[in-house]
């Protein structure tokens, strides 16, 4: 093991030596952020849909009478078509 040759390094990187560090100066007064119109639209869009309820109360009250009345159909076909609608796909 040569000593002088780590001596060396230890110089090239001055190990040994306390480094000062400039701070940076403060920065500018403050970021600034700016949405798009279309951001803006977007996060509308997307307010309006979190409020928004997933059943539609308007269409499940219709069903709901219709099958207390005894009117609610179903035709065998139209059931047999749904069923193997989600199965072609």
């Amino acid at each position: 093991m040569r000593i002088d040759a780590l001596n060396q390094v230890g110089q090239i990187y001055d190990a040994k030596g306390n480094r000062k560090v400039n701070r940076a100066s403060k920065a500018a007064d403050s970021d600034k952020v700016e949405i798009s119109s279309f951001g803006k639209d977007l996060q509308i869009a997307k307010q309006a849909v979190a409020g928004a309820s997933d059943i539609r109360e308007e269409k499940v009250a219709e069903y709901r009478k219709r099958i207390a009345n005894g009117t609610y159909n179903v035709s065998a076909e139209a059931f047999a078509d749904k069923i193997l609608a989600e199965y072609d796909e």
